[in-house]
């Protein structure tokens, strides 16, 4: 369980899996760029119109709010009220940590932590991300295959990683309905954890089980709440639509900043693809997947001179700001 007392987090090592981050994505711009026409794209950009570009970063100003939005509608919902403000820091530090580790796995447990220190219960905690999570899979599985048939974009791709991943939430979903039918094994999986944790610890674990039994029971009712609420549920998924929409936008007003055609299904059809695609964990941040990812969906219908400014561009508001503005909340709380 988090500790109530402020952990400090190593700041060589934020150091190097950030840098890591940032030279694996620098690397594929870098290829990138070698394989468009650098010369026309420099052209373009100074002709660039930077009012169009400054909606794209507003974009991405939306992204943040929505999701601190949610953090703090999910919250309210389990009896913690928590300012929007400090929700707006969760989502800006979880952002960093994502952003530095592979398959963005380290910002869950960052909200988790956060949410703790703000005293919300270490159950209800977890179960207020783990919904930020299933809410999201589910508006990936069930966009992506409407967006795909649409637009007939990328259709047998987008039809395989769709059922993959809605195969992949299906078998989620079940485990979460075991657990919350069946209560009382519980118990069972107190004591279970119980023994792995004295098996790997040299902590006393005496007491352990009813310590996890009391934060899996929290953790349980408060998924109980929020799954049995349908205003919630429904609140919920538009404010997820409200998170995910303004992102797969910024694409769009990067090509008419630069007087492109904005190709607004089709964008959002690979940002859906780049999205759950960008979930294996493979590098920090999906580096390199990303950008790659990026430049072949947009191949198919972008001009080729500017790939490589429309991905630089899109991996700076997207990736690159995560790691500035979440390293700034990290570093006040944590470092």
């Amino acid at each position: 369980m988090p500790e109530q007392e402020t952990e400090r987090i190593d700041k060589k090592s934020l150091r190097k899996k950030g840098l890591l981050g940032i030279l694996i994505s620098a690397a594929a711009l870098v290829i990138i760029f070698h394989f468009t026409e650098t010369k026309v794209t420099w052209k373009a950009i100074l002709k660039a119109n930077v009012y169009i570009l400054a909606v794209a970063f507003f974009l991405q100003f939306l992204f943040w709010f929505f999701w601190a939005v949610r953090i703090k509608y999910l919250t309210l919902y389990v009896g913690k009220n928590i300012p929007l403000s400090y929700a707006f820091e969760i989502t800006l530090a979880s952002g960093f940590l994502a952003a530095i580790t592979p398959s963005s796995a380290g910002g869950e447990p960052l909200r988790v932590k956060m949410l703790y220190d703000a005293g919300v219960g270490a159950g209800e905690s977890t179960a207020v991300v783990l919904v930020e999570r299933i809410l999201d899979a589910i508006f990936f599985s069930i966009a992506l295959p409407i967006f795909v048939i649409f637009t007939g974009f990328s259709m047998k791709l987008g039809m395989e990683v769709g059922g993959l991943f809605a195969f992949s939430l299906f078998l989620f979903l079940v485990f979460l309905w075991i657990l919350l039918k069946k209560p009382e094994r519980i118990d069972t999986l107190s004591l279970k954890l119980e023994k792995i944790v004295a098996r790997f610890s040299k902590k006393r674990s005496e007491g352990l089980a009813e310590k996890l039994k009391k934060e899996i029971l929290g953790f349980r009712n408060a998924l109980s709440i929020l799954a049995r609420n349908s205003r919630c549920a429904l609140i919920s998924i538009c404010i997820t639509v409200l998170i995910w929409m303004p992102e797969f936008l910024i694409p769009s007003a990067i090509l008419a900043a630069f007087g492109c055609k904005p190709y607004f299904l089709y964008s959002i059809t690979a940002q859906l693809l780049l999205i759950v695609i960008s979930l294996i964990p493979l590098t920090p941040g999906a580096s390199g997947i990303a950008e790659f990812g990026m430049s072949y969906l947009y191949s198919n219908f972008v001009p080729q001179h500017i790939i490589g400014i429309l991905t630089a561009l899109w991996r700076f508001i997207t990736y690159y700001l995560n790691i500035i503005a979440g390293f700034f909340v990290v570093k006040k709380r944590y470092i």
